[in-house]
């Protein structure tokens, strides 16, 4: 089994929100990645594909890294499991001390392209991780989120999302093929 350790797969992904009146809420809101206004949230599934945790949503400028942080996931894990992530989440720092390890995809170096053992372990972390890409995409399947979400709606659309990501388990097994 490869990454035995591995106990959850990671990812963030964002909900657009409309723009808040505040100028403080509204930069805390925006995300440059969507050009957007956004709710942020972090979803957690085991290398088998059932999902295992679900985060509360964040504004749309906190980083993968603060959320994770944020989020209560690394206290639900032990000294020696390890999380599987996108490059985007260097959590070494966070991680520091816990006796829990990130796997990510290697980066590139200054050497310009990646070694054979470089790139074989970037695919192997990608045929796992597509996984979490994939429960991401049942959620937004349900279209709950496709239009802007109103700000009146910000009591309840944790709820909403948490609800969204627990219909994924009605979908069937997102692997298959898992021994």
């Amino acid at each position: 089994m490869l990454y035995p350790s591995t106990r959850v797969v990671i990812d963030c992904t964002e909900i657009k929100t409309e723009r808040p009146s505040s100028l403080a809420l509204g930069s805390k809101c925006y995300s440059s990645y969507k050009s957007s206004h956004t709710w942020k949230g972090l979803v957690g599934i085991a290398p088998h594909g059932a999902l295992t945790f679900v985060s509360s949503l964040y504004t749309g400028s906190m980083s993968d890294v603060e959320i994770t942080k944020l989020c209560g996931l690394i206290e639900l894990l032990e000294s020696g499991d390890s999380i599987m992530a996108d490059k985007g989440f260097v959590l070494n720092k966070v991680l520091d001390g816990t006796g829990i390890t990130v796997n990510t995809p290697p980066f590139l170096m200054s050497h310009g392209q990646f070694r054979r053992q470089e790139v074989e372990e970037t695919q192997t972390i990608a045929k796992l991780r597509i996984h979490i890409e994939r429960h991401i995409h049942r959620v937004k399947e349900y279209h709950l989120f496709d239009s802007i979400i109103p700000l009146s709606m910000v009591g309840t659309i944790n709820q909403l999302w948490t609800v969204a990501n627990m219909l994924t388990l009605f979908k069937g097994p997102l692997v298959k093929d898992w021994h």
